[in-house]
Formats: C-alpha cells, structure tokens, sequence
C-alpha cells in the first residue's frame, strides 16, 4: 500500500495529523544523507513519505533487510559507486557473465535531480492537489491520480501552456526517452553477445574484467532510467542524460570486445540472435520456460499463501 494512503504515515500533534516514516531503515537511509526527517520542511517530508516506497533498494544481510545505497549519494553515479565497493551484484547475466545490477524504481532519487525536484514541486502537488469545500476548508485529495485528470489544480498551477499544448510536450519528450531507450538497449544486448563470443574464444578473466563492468554499468544506467515510474514527466533531462552514459559505456564496451576478439582471431561482427519478442529472446538466452513456469506455479502456490498470513498477523499488531 502506498504510504499516502497509509494512516500509519501520519501521527498527531496538537490532534492535527502530522506526517510520519514508518519503517526504520527508511529514517536510516535519510540520516545517511544529513536530511533526518524531523528537520526537513513540510515540502521536503511530503517528498519523503512517498520515498519509503518510490526508491532505489536492495536487501542485504542473512534477514534480506532493505537498505537503500546512499551512503555515497543519491545520484546513479554515486549509487553505482556504493554497489562497486561492495562487489554487489543482484545476478550474473548468462552470456556475458557481467556481474549486473537491477534498478528497482528510483523515483524519488530522479525526480530530486529534475526540474520539478529544484523547483521544489512535490509529488503531492501534481498527484494530491489541494481541494477547497464550499465552506472554505482546504484539504489535501487522497485519491491519488493522473496530473491531466485535475489540470487545473495541478499542472496550471505553475505552467502556463494550455492542457493540449503540454499534453504535446510530454508526449514529445516521452518519445525521446523510448527512442534513447532503445538506442540504450540495442548497444547494450550487443555487448552481451559479443562478450559470449569472447568467452567461447578463450578470453581470461583479466581480460574481460574492465569490460564486464562497462557492460554493468551500461545496464544499471539504462534500467535506473526507464525503471523510474512517469520519468519523462517527471524528469526528462535526467532520463536522457542517464540513458546517453549508458550508450557511452556500452559503447566502450563494444570497442574493447572488437579489438579483444581481434586478438583471437575473430573479425568479423558477432551475429545477435533475433529478441524481438519475448518468446524470441527467452530462446536465445536458453531459458527452460516449462520447467520455469512450473517453479513459479509451485512457488505461487505453497510460498505466498504464507507470507499473506505472516502479513495478515502482523498487521493485526497494528493500531
């Protein structure tokens, strides 16, 4: 559940609701950055409350407890940098053997870069606005929704444009973050392949350290831009300039894997399988999706029914 629509984010002063953390390693994660919650505005915690879900995470330790990787900062680079200290990796991809890292959803982190996050326009702002009641009360909507539905409470509060003519702008700039998406994603499924083909010609591991971490960190740039949810409206300039690092890297990649391959006598471009569905790209990874889908059937089955209780008992401890 969202934690704006969680009473448990809200304690009371004075009998007037006030906002709230509810998880300890979220306070952590804000301490670790000098923005301990009880010292941010208003504006600052209204952010905060919907970045105990909206942010970049991992699970560490033997309790698999969350921890968000701001000890060097908040940016993809210094995220990448905390991941790179640790030799953190979430999975070995299958054919490069590059150590990756999954993005979860850095919302929160790309929208405090962005124009709206400097502007100091807060996720409630455009997904909350406020309503008057004929009686003069202001309050702040709970039903949590698109900008363009209440226009005029939200977007044309700072942005002259009319609907339609912003509708085109977000339109527009949504078209350029898929388009350098996929230029993103062509260069780096490449490198995948090209660093199997060096592998298959007998590459050491000396060899192919520096590029598997090109490949690395070309892939954690694309997948923390696309993963953060509404990043075009939110911050596009961020999306771009996220996804053009990682077409740099995966490039340096590629122009390594050339002239490594060179070295062992391979010349001629390395043949990418054909990924254009989803059933297409399981099959060039090799991927057993019968015995897959019967692992996931199984676990469905017998493991979730018990983490719902387990949920349902300890929410029953809540107030």
């Amino acid at each position: 559940m969202c934690r704006l629509h969680d009473t448990r984010s809200e304690k009371f002063k004075n009998g007037e609701p006030e906002l709230a953390l509810t998880r300890p390693y979220v306070e952590r994660a804000f301490s670790v950055i000098g923005k301990d919650f009880e010292n941010q505005s208003r504006l600052e915690q209204q952010a905060s409350v919907c970045a105990q879900c909206h942010v970049e995470y991992y699970f560490t330790g033997p309790t698999k407890a969350v921890k968000f990787p701001w000890d060097m900062g908040t940016t993809v680079d210094d995220m990448e940098r905390y991941y790179d200290a640790l030799n953190f990796k979430d999975w070995t991809h299958k054919i490069s053997k590059a150590p990756m890292l999954k993005a979860q959803h850095p919302g929160w982190e790309t929208w405090r870069d962005g124009i709206h996050g400097k502007n100091k326009v807060v996720c409630v702002d455009c997904h909350m606005p406020k309503i008057t009641k004929e009686d003069g009360t202001v309050y702040t909507d709970h039903k949590v929704g698109n900008p363009f539905d209440r226009f005029e409470d939200t977007c044309a509060q700072c942005h002259t444009q009319s609907k339609e003519q912003l509708r085109n702008i977000v339109s527009s700039r949504k078209a350029q973050v898929l388009n350098m998406k996929l230029t993103a994603e062509k260069q780096i499924v490449a490198a995948h392949f090209e660093a199997g083909a060096a592998w298959e010609a007998g590459a050491t591991d000396d060899e192919m350290k520096d590029i598997l971490q090109d490949i690395r960190h070309a892939q954690w740039r694309w997948d923390y831009a696309i993963a953060s949810h509404g990043v075009h409206m939110h911050a596009p300039e961020i999306a771009l300039e996220v996804l053009g690092t990682a077409v740099d890297r995966a490039a340096n990649a590629r122009t390594k894997l050339v002239r490594l391959l060179a070295t062992k006598g391979i010349v001629d471009p390395i043949a990418i399988p054909d990924i254009s569905t989803k059933a297409k790209a399981q099959q060039a990874l090799g991927m057993d999706m019968e015995t897959m889908n019967k692992d996931k059937k199984h676990f469905l089955e017998t493991v979730v029914p018990d983490w719902d209780k387990a949920a349902e008992k300890r929410e029953a401890t809540y107030p």
